[in-house]
């Protein structure tokens, strides 16, 4: 399939290169606010056409699908823009700023046939398959704790009393919707929707999260996943049962899946050795899925995103969080 990129940061480029070890897209086009930059981003990456006007962009018939890695209050109306000419849309997580905008997104891409995804590289990852296939071994679940605290470097510049995007309430950012999700998709992968959710943010001077906590209650556990972009962590992520425990040393990328066994006290290395650049297994996924029209995997896949987006909608509703696009 054709592929056209919104967005010239590092993680397009991360796409970018997995697009190229995969084999399973080619990049055609490129976007970016400037013409300038739009070109020097096509040039750098062999792309054929470069552009700054997102409707002529998404009339070409050189693209057939889109990923988007835009400033996240940016993705509604670009993914409204490509669905509306009939371009799959693969959008970065966090996919959407609310409920609302993902259902009319998915309504209207129901409407136009076309497939809308999230990128969200640790849920389609070997290691995840493998730790969601071996659960059982645990027993009955107890209590989980995911983690992902990353110190931003941007951290500083918002220090200094700048604005940067994934601060800013304006562009739908925080550690909850940039860090936070991939715990959250991973706790609603492994345990499914929850039955309530608590949120506990550290709120900075613009009312956004710099870092929080989060409790996810289960029938018969609770899951706490922590995440922040002003502080980091070196502990490993646990799941807990009553015949063993997991060890995770990260949920993203999960390069390493332990379990220890309870009465034996043996640990099992159940982990395997993935690509350095994990977005190739949602690319892999995702480009199946839209060959094979594979319905089931899609709406179990949409799925997922509606659950982790309600939860995160559920936490900011609690601390009154929020984004320029809901104001």
């Amino acid at each position: 399939m054709k592929l056209g990129t919104i967005g010239t940061s590092w993680i397009t480029e991360s796409f970018i290169d997995a697009v190229k070890s995969t084999n399973q897209l080619t990049l055609t086009s490129v976007y970016s606010r400037s013409m300038e930059a739009a070109e020097q981003f096509a040039k750098k990456h062999n792309a054929e056409s470069a552009f700054d006007d997102l409707e002529k962009m998404a009339r070409s018939s050189e693209i057939e699908v889109v990923y988007i890695a835009s400033p996240n209050s940016h993705h509604y109306e670009q993914a409204k823009i490509f669905i509306q000419n009939k371009k799959h849309v693969i959008c970065e997580k966090p996919i959407f700023s609310n409920l609302k905008e993902w259902e009319e997104i998915y309504r209207l891409a129901e409407e136009h046939g076309v497939f809308v995804f999230e990128a969200i590289r640790n849920f389609h990852s070997p290691n995840f398959t493998i730790l969601k296939k071996n659960l059982e071994k645990a027993g009955v679940i107890r209590s989980a704790m995911l983690h992902y605290l990353q110190y931003s470097s941007r951290y500083d510049a918002f220090l200094r009393g700048e604005n940067p995007n994934v601060f800013s309430p304006d562009f739908s950012g925080g550690a909850l919707t940039d860090l936070g999700v991939y715990a959250i998709y991973a706790a609603v992968g492994l345990f499914g929707a929850p039955k309530s959710v608590s949120y506990h943010p550290v709120l900075l001077r613009n009312g956004i999260d710099g870092s929080g906590t989060l409790v996810l209650e289960y029938d018969s556990f609770v899951c706490t996943v922590l995440f922040s972009k002003i502080a980091a962590s070196y502990i490993s992520s646990e799941i807990h049962g009553e015949k063993g425990a997991f060890l995770l040393d990260k949920v993203s990328p999960i390069s390493s899946v332990e379990f220890i066994d309870h009465k034996t006290h043996e640990k099992e290395s159940l982990g395997v050795e993935q690509a350095e650049n994990d977005m190739v297994y949602e690319i892999d996924q995702i480009v199946r899925t839209v060959e094979t029209n594979d319905r089931e995997t899609y709406e179990s896949w949409k799925e997922a995103s509606r659950i982790v987006l309600s939860i995160t909608e559920e936490a900011r509703r609690q601390n009154n969080i929020v984004f320029g696009t809901e104001k």
